[in-house]
């Protein structure tokens, strides 16, 4: 589905090829490269070869962070004296300091930048209001969960809502209270949605989520819960406390079943057309009086 042309975004790199690596085979390669790199040390005392463990170093310390790095730093400095017996007398030369100094900043600075990748990744595919996906992770999980659907035939639901009567909100508390609104809904989707939902804000009050192996009876019934919690809910909005019921949220929800997925279909037509629907679902709840819930 595309909502608009913003272009979709895989990020991570390098530093989440190696995040997505089982623990046990990480582990497993971390050693395997150290005791290598110790074998051809000590064969050859050439300080070429010393230099490798930094490899399985910055590779432990973005695999496993500050505690990976640094334990593989641990274990290369004990390996290196091991394969240079003069350094177990203490006999430190100038280079040899360096090298174990900088052993373990290679194993803090691999897990500083691991860090500092996956929080720019995360910045990248979040919605800052609400903490829920924006429109470029939505997309691209969308595409995956859409495929999975095409071709295990389940069936697959889709939900647009918007906050109602946003717009008074804003000119008669300022937008801050408006603001604070779309993220109180969002908040509440994120707590009330079932766990393989994906959730988007994709305008400014505006929300889609989709549900895979989701019925529409199913769909109805988890848009109603939440189209009730919000209704339910009594908001501190920019520091004034308001009554129950005073926010509102209308629901359209467009579904295919299992008998109508085609898997030779196209993935992002199939979806946008179920958006399309779910959309007109969502005018048609507005039509009906605001705080409903309607089926395409």
């Amino acid at each position: 589905m595309r909502l608009t042309s913003t272009n979709r975004i895989d990020g991570g790199g390098q530093f989440a090829a190696i995040r997505r690596w089982p623990a046990s085979s990480a582990i497993v390669a971390a050693t395997a490269a150290l005791l290598l790199i110790f074998w051809l040390d000590r064969a050859t005392g050439s300080a070429p070869f010393q230099h490798l463990y930094y490899l399985p170093i910055i590779f432990a310390g973005i695999r496993f962070r500050r505690r990976g790095g640094a334990a593989a730093a641990v274990a290369a400095t004990v390996l290196y004296h091991l394969a240079n017996p003069h350094l177990l007398t203490y006999r430190y030369e100038e280079s040899d300091a360096v090298v174990i100094a900088l052993f373990v900043a290679a194993g803090i600075t691999a897990a500083k930048l691991a860090d500092d990748a996956e929080h720019l990744r995360a910045l990248a595919m979040t919605d800052d209001l609400t903490g829920l996906h924006n429109l470029r992770s939505f997309e691209a999980r969308l595409a995956l969960m859409f495929r999975d659907a095409c071709l295990s035939r389940a069936p697959f639901a889709m939900l647009v809502l918007d906050v109602d009567r946003l717009k008074s909100m804003n000119d008669r508390y300022g937008h801050l209270a408006g603001a604070e609104s779309v993220r109180m809904v969002g908040h509440i989707l994120a707590a009330r949605l079932p766990a393989e939902a994906v959730a988007c804000r994709y305008g400014g009050d505006e929300f889609v989520v989709a549900i895979p192996r989701c019925t529409s009876a199913r769909a109805n019934e988890i848009a109603d819960d939440i189209r009730q919690a919000v209704h339910d809910t009594a908001p501190v909005l920019a520091g004034i406390a308001f009554p129950e019921a005073s926010l509102s949220i209308s629901i359209g929800i467009a579904s295919r079943s299992a008998d109508s997925i085609d898997a030779n279909g196209r993935e992002d037509e199939a979806g946008e057309a179920l958006f399309r629907a779910a959309d007109a679902a969502l005018y048609r709840a507005k039509a009906c009086g605001r705080n409903h819930v309607c089926v395409a």
